[in-house]
């Protein structure tokens, strides 16, 4: 007797799949490179697409590589801290594998000849102009690079001066952010106040970046993102908050007070929070890591942040996305004052200075202030006391737009790929996990303004489940270059291939990068000519995108006929990872058919292949394939 299965593919989000290493670099997704080894920290990347080069930092090494083929003839640069340097480092009780030795952690075109490097070594940085990997000077890199290789470090080079926040001394207590280099005569150390808890304390870097304020030159700031210890009045516990803070490019310090420190620092909190009913938000209070997504306005990149959680009742991550325009109207808001160490921060409402505190010296503006030196008095004194502004940065959509809660693993790193697609434009999240996988991950804003989070692929890009330290992603080349404790890996930003040979499973699969050709699964490209693009990433709705020709029937449902009481071969796993595939029997005389459930299907787990053999229970005909 022969029996009518129906199989239905449905719109249904389930568990995305777990692509291990081996699996990656055996379908040649990941490639790994070759000098990869136990300890090196690869946590420094410098990825120059305009000269075809890849320089990677690590562990008494510096690395020259072909971004389009890691292991082409590398080149290795060998740059240990001295032995002296090292045996007072261990006598000072630090490990002499993990903390005494030269970890790179500046790597920065310096001009179109040079690369500007600078190394912990041995716990007394040193810094160094390149030539082709060949020195050229050595001097100290203190308040440019950290003495702790483990400690968090951020830092820019833009027109040759140096911006950097890190530790100033060897116990990691003065946290600063400072510039340094430049071009002559103007070389000066120009750095935050430490006599003053109010600017910076305790501080963690995570990201620096140059950007326009306006279309005057003069008003270009450097904005610095942060985490730092804060104490409120109300209590004795230190709490810690994220920061977004900016300085002027053109500040060179005060005259008579702040000489030789910021006299436009100002500071802002970072709010990451999940909004309640109660009033008593879930926050993400530790920024973990800062990506600029450009946009057509290069004045207002979009700012996309990692949050951890500090809460001792669960363990979280998010990621929150901030509008510049939003950032700006704080810092252009009102001031918070502070009566003393035991009170709490205030609206200030007292009147404030001019010029306002915070603006960058302009003759566009002021022809009588011409640098920062030309600040008031009152100014310098305003903003030495008041570098905090009383209202919080939010998220654009008032919450994050993708959280995990409660799992095995927390977020430490983003980059974000802009994704032209058939239906718009799409931001691709690449999310670094400390466990070595990496998140591929897509929020759609559905008409009604919610947003859908759709995890499309998570990658075990390292054997072992360590950090990953660094991302690098290159549009252009469409990899990913990510770094960790033991290595460095290649990963491809898409793998259509993986999702099928049919329509549906690839619509299902809300992939911006990937759409139906009328053949494969295969890289959209929105300019190519080929005919009957199909993709669907709002929606995945294949009932409306993928049909056959020959009968009109849906391509999404597929019919098989079995024989009663004989094994049959079912699709089991489905290709894409937002797609659930049911089983249908209709019975010989039948008006309608019935779901089978999985409790009659499967007598071993289901395997990732595209089919598994399925041995029959009683009564044979009772057969199923789900995801």
């Amino acid at each position: 007797m022969f029996v009518h299965i129906v199989h239905t593919m449905c719109l249904y989000v389930c568990v995305h799949p777990h692509l291990t290493s081996s699996e990656l670099i055996h379908s040649r997704s990941v490639v790994p490179f070759v000098g990869s080894s136990e300890g090196q920290r690869f946590e420094t990347v410098l990825l120059d697409e305009e000269r075809s080069r890849l320089l990677l930092g690590a562990k008494d090494h510096i690395y020259l590589l072909d971004p389009d083929d890691l292991n082409k003839h590398p080149k290795k640069l060998s740059w240990p801290a001295p032995r002296d340097r090292v045996d007072m480092c261990i006598l000072a009780g630090k490990n002499p594998l993990t903390e005494c030795a030269n970890f790179i952690r500046v790597l920065h075109s310096y001009n179109r000849s040079h690369v500007y490097a600078c190394g912990t070594g041995a716990f007394h940085p040193t810094c160094d102009s390149w030539l082709h990997l060949h020195s050229n000077t050595v001097e100290s890199g203190r308040l440019k690079c950290p003495f702790d290789p483990h400690q968090p470090f951020a830092s820019v080079l833009t027109d040759q001066y140096l911006y950097a926040g890190t530790a100033s001394d060897f116990l990691g207590k003065d946290s600063t952010f400072s510039r340094s280099l430049g071009p002559p005569p103007d070389q000066q150390y120009i750095r935050t106040d430490i006599s003053e808890d109010y600017w910076i304390n305790e501080g963690k870097f995570i990201f620096a970046h140059p950007i326009a304020d306006t279309y005057n030159p003069d008003d270009d700031k450097i904005y610095f993102f942060f985490r730092e210890a804060s104490r409120d009045g109300s209590t004795t516990d230190k709490s810690v908050l994220s920061r977004v803070a900016r300085i002027c490019r053109n500040d060179v310090g005060g005259l008579r007070s702040l000489t030789n420190k910021w006299t436009t620092f100002l500071k802002a909190r970072l709010v990451c929070s999940i909004p309640v009913p109660d009033g008593v938000d879930t926050h993400f209070d530790e920024l973990q890591d800062i990506f600029l997504l450009p946009s057509r306005d290069e004045r207002n990149p979009m700012v996309y942040g990692v949050f951890t959680t500090t809460s001792s009742i669960f363990r979280g991550s998010a990621v929150c996305v901030y509008n510049m325009e939003d950032i700006r109207a704080v810092f252009n808001g009102p001031y918070a004052h502070k009566e003393g160490p035991d009170h709490r921060w205030v609206e200030y409402e007292d009147r404030i200075p001019y010029p306002r505190p915070g603006t960058c010296p302009s003759r566009t503006y002021d022809p009588h202030i011409k640098t920062t030196k030309d600040f008031p008095d009152e100014v310098i004194s305003f903003i030495r006391l008041h570098p905090l502004m009383y209202r919080s940065v939010h998220p654009m959509t008032g919450r994050p737009i993708f959280t995990r809660i409660n799992t095995e693993y927390r977020l430490t790193q983003i980059v974000v790929d802009q994704v032209a697609a058939e239906d718009g434009q799409y931001a691709v999240m690449f999310l670094g996990t400390d466990m070595g996988s990496v998140l591929k991950v897509v929020s759609i804003t559905q008409e009604n303004w919610s947003t859908e989070e759709i995890i499309l692929e998570e990658l075990q890009v390292f054997k072992s489940p360590s950090a990953i330290l660094n991302m690098e992603i290159s549009s252009k080349q469409q990899q990913l270059f990510v770094g960790g404790s033991d290595g460095l890996v290649q990963v491809s930003l898409h793998r259509c291939h993986i999702y099928g040979q049919g329509c549906a499973e690839c619509c299902l699969a809300r992939d911006p990068y990937c759409a139906w050709d009328g053949t494969q699964c295969s890289r959209y490209i929105p300019a190519s000519k080929r005919r009957a693009r199909r993709q669907d990433i709002k929606h995945g709705d294949p009932s409306s995108h993928c049909w056959d020709t020959e009968d009109g029937k849906e391509a999404y449902e597929k019919v098989l006929y079995g024989v009663e009481s004989n094994s049959s071969f079912l699709e089991c796993v489905s290709k894409s990872q937002q797609a659930l595939i049911r089983w249908f029997i209709l019975k010989p005389g039948a008006d309608q058919r019935q779901e089978v459930k999985s409790t009659y299907i499967c007598l071993s787990l289901c395997c990732r292949q595209c089919e598994t053999t399925l041995f029959p229970l009683i009564p044979a005909t009772f057969l199923q394939g789900i995801t």
